[in-house]
């Protein structure tokens, strides 16, 4: 056998349809038949150049005679010239027609031309070229192995990766074909772990926070390990697997979310990492700011950092008791009275919370939403009422807040006086105190 330089190069200059296999003409499909006479006259004449191609290009890798070193070492840069075309069939017609296939970053053996290609269609995502640094050649009768490191440049991303290799070649229908290939990641690098600096952890941050913005919930799974958890700030559910995790993400992305580390604070493992603080987000659909807690555990998985845990949580404190006094709850009726001074009925409805209740004076319904609040102040506030306290009995609990006694309106459209009984139960809500129920009656002995 004798592969020259020339030969190596022509490799190169066939592409994809140079190293498809020569052996399985079955692989390379059939003509549709309900294709037009010209589908069909392009279909055989690209088939004819295929064969031929092959033809040519498999002529370095035929069986002449003995093989040397130089020429096994070449059998190498056939393969490569594979991976240079990003064709997962191309590489996988290297393979014998009984080939084992050991991958790198997989578990499963490949065992046939199917399991290679499947194999294959991922690792070219990363466009990959290798270079040997270090390899022992041995020769017997019909077969030659190849064995020790390469380099991989992934031209995708800019990586380097090192890592061992055996290939063991056998001559199959007068070509050498790779029958097995080990490669394996450098043990050393295992137990050392994959090298990661404080700033590349926060870093990584910055690729979630990316996948956020493109609103595609399924992006934002994948930067997810495969076994990732995530524990999510507004869900109960724990989310455990892809689906689950993307399904999370479908509802959330549509605040539009982006993120801010406010606080980090990180620990390097051997192949795992791990930023903890508080982050912030804005959310784009309505312009609201929300802290919270997180957790990030990284793991290396299929040469990349992934999520492996993601917790995040509300920040504790604003569900502390928000102080307040008797006499800011007091105040409060202040706000409100001074709503009325606008003589704006949307003013006034503002100042009750989103799930309140009014029950009031002088209307039988119950006022249970905004447009029913806004509805009764808009015929109330005709009489231009203006309020004041005469007694009051304020109690406090967990963030929310009693008034209850007397008040006395002074209507200025008509100078009337007229007293009543209230009660206004106050909670915080959206960082403020907003009227939760509000219930005003007549005074009973007037009307006895």
């Amino acid at each position: 056998m004798k592969i020259s330089s020339a030969a190596i190069a022509l490799s190169f200059a066939y592409g994809a349809s140079a190293f498809a296999p020569s052996v399985d003409p079955s692989r390379i499909g059939t003509p549709s038949t309900t294709a037009s006479s010209t589908e069909l006259d392009l279909f055989f004449m690209n088939t004819l150049k295929h064969k031929r191609a092959v033809s040519k290009v498999n002529k370095p890798a035929r069986v002449n005679d003995s093989i040397t070193e130089k020429e096994v070492r070449g059998l190498f840069e056939l393969w490569n010239s594979a991976l240079a075309t990003g064709d997962s069939r191309v590489v996988a017609s290297r393979y014998s027609k009984n080939p084992v296939l050991l991958p790198t970053v997989k578990d499963d053996p490949r065992t046939d031309y199917d399991s290679v290609k499947d194999y294959f269609d991922t690792f070219l995502l990363k466009k990959p070229q290798g270079t040997i640094l270090d390899g022992k050649v041995h020769i017997g009768d019909g077969w030659a192995t190849d064995m020790g490191i390469y380099e991989f440049t992934m031209g995708a991303t800019g990586d380097k990766v090192k890592a061992r290799y055996t290939y063991n070649y056998v001559q199959e229908d007068g070509v050498w074909k790779i029958q097995h290939h080990h490669s394996s990641v450098m043990p050393e690098a295992v137990d050392m772990g994959k090298t990661i600096t404080p700033d590349e952890v926060r870093g990584l941050f910055h690729l979630w926070n990316d996948a956020l913005a493109t609103l595609d919930p399924t992006k934002v799974a994948a930067r997810y390990a495969k076994k990732g958890v995530l524990l999510p700030t507004v869900s109960d559910q724990a989310r455990t697997d892809f689906a689950s995790i993307r399904s999370y993400f479908v509802n959330f992305l549509q605040l539009k979310p982006q993120g801010e580390i406010l606080e980090s604070h990180v620990t390097i493992g051997n192949n795992w990492c791990q930023d903890a603080g508080i982050y912030e987000f804005t959310m784009g659909a309505t312009g609201k700011k929300v802290k919270g807690r997180y957790s990030f555990v990284y793991v290396f998985e299929d040469g990349e950092w992934k999520i492996s845990h993601h917790h995040s949580s509300v920040m504790p404190e604003p569900t502390m008791p928000q102080a307040i006094t008797e006499e800011e709850v007091r105040n409060l009726f202040q706000l409100w009275n001074s709503a009325l001074a606008t003589e704006d009925a949307d003013v006034v409805a503002s100042r009750y919370s989103k799930n309140a209740v009014l029950l009031p004076t002088v209307s039988d319904v119950p006022r249970t939403s905004y447009d029913l609040i806004q509805d009764y102040f808009v015929g109330f506030l005709k009489k231009k009422p203006q309020g004041e306290i005469l007694e009051s009995n304020v109690t406090i609990g967990h963030n929310w807040c009693q008034d209850a006694g007397i008040y006395e309106f002074t209507m200025g459209a008509t100078g009337d006086k007229v007293k009543g009984r209230y009660s206004f139960v106050y909670v915080y809500e959206d960082g403020q105190w907003k009227i939760a129920h509000h219930h005003s009656s007549v005074m009973p002995e007037s009307i006895l």
